[in-house]
């Protein structure tokens, strides 16, 4: 996401179909050109006092002022910076965390009731967090590694309390841990951390397994030399299985069974058994089907009959099996 998108989101910031248009010196930020710049320039922006959020919230929600509703939104800018900081570790790009918390902050002012007797810095924090929570588990990984509310729970609680556990681990060594046998966690800590978290210490277990696994390209890009990466979709890709030829093999199986029976029973007599003895048949000696002359012999008409029976039947057997094509 550019720093234009995140900068000049007047455009999108609407909570009623309509962009904020808000008055100096609550002016929207311009476009500045990276995210540092965006960052430092929410930071800037004058923070409100509990009786002007109070008044902009009833002016919001009682006449629908837009211009309090983006004052609102502009005062807590900081508080979407600080939150999405948290959750840098996941790979994602900063700008995109701040662009999601924004939409949740927006939400947050739509549903704020300045009557409840809370700031409105406390009810925007659930949404900021709700709607960054639901990007990185849409986009953190190609397959979802937390479905159920206990793995939610533990996705986005893991890393920091593993963390926690290996800062404490250094502090009785006395300095800093070293080895790859460190990065899992002891049975004592996965006990501990499931305790804590209210889950079971197999799903803590399966959780710790899936987020050290790392992610792997299925298709990866050509390297530098020119030469075709190796991938595991040159082993994993089934050609019998793409889906064009399950469906050309059914076409064929649907032919040699029903398409053909079908045919042949449009046929008169003779000419289903001159075409079954020709095509469909295997003698003993597995030299194939009787010959024209063979089938001549046994209706006493000649071969070149026999042939013209034959293409006839074909012709009609073949206008047949259109219907299976």
């Amino acid at each position: 996401m550019s720093s234009a998108t995140l900068s000049n989101f007047s455009a999108t910031a609407s909570l009623s179909g309509n962009a904020l248009a808000v008055a100096n010196p609550w002016a929207v930020v311009p476009s500045l050109g990276n995210l540092d710049a965006y960052i430092s320039a929410a930071n800037r922006l004058p923070m409100l006092t509990l009786e002007q959020e109070q008044e902009f919230s009833r002016k919001f929600k009682l006449d629908n002022d837009l211009d309090a509703a983006g004052k609102l939104v502009l005062s807590h800018l900081r508080l979407v910076v600080s939150i999405s900081r948290q959750y840098l570790g996941y790979g994602l790009p900063h700008g995109d965390l701040i662009q999601e918390g924004n939409i949740g902050l927006m939400k947050a002012v739509k549903r704020f009731d300045p009557d409840q007797g809370v700031r409105l810095v406390s009810y925007a924090m659930h949404w900021i967090k709700a709607e960054i929570h639901e990007y990185i588990l849409k986009n953190w990984r190609m397959v979802k590694v937390a479905t159920t509310k206990a793995q939610r729970k533990l996705f986005f609680n893991l890393r920091s309390m593993k963390q926690r556990y290996k800062s404490d681990d250094a502090a009785l060594q006395d300095g800093p841990l070293e080895g790859t046998h460190r990065e899992r966690l002891s049975e004592g800590q996965i006990d501990a951390m499931a305790a804590t978290l209210k889950v079971k210490r197999e799903e803590v277990i399966e959780m710790e397994t899936r987020l050290s696994g790392g992610d792997v390209l299925l298709d990866p890009s050509p390297s530098d030399d020119g030469e075709e990466a190796f991938g595991p979709i040159t082993y994993l890709t089934d050609i019998s299985q793409e889906p064009t030829a399950l469906i050309e093999s059914h076409q064929r199986d649907m032919l040699a069974s029903e398409g053909i029976a079908t045919a042949l029973e449009a046929l008169d007599e003779r000419s289903r058994r001159i075409v079954e003895e020709r095509w469909l048949k295997v003698n003993d000696d597995s030299s194939g089907g009787m010959t024209l002359h063979e089938l001549a012999a046994q209706y006493g008409v000649s071969a070149e009959r026999i042939r013209q029976i034959e293409v006839a039947a074909m012709k009609k057997m073949k206008k047949s099996l259109a219907q299976y094509a």
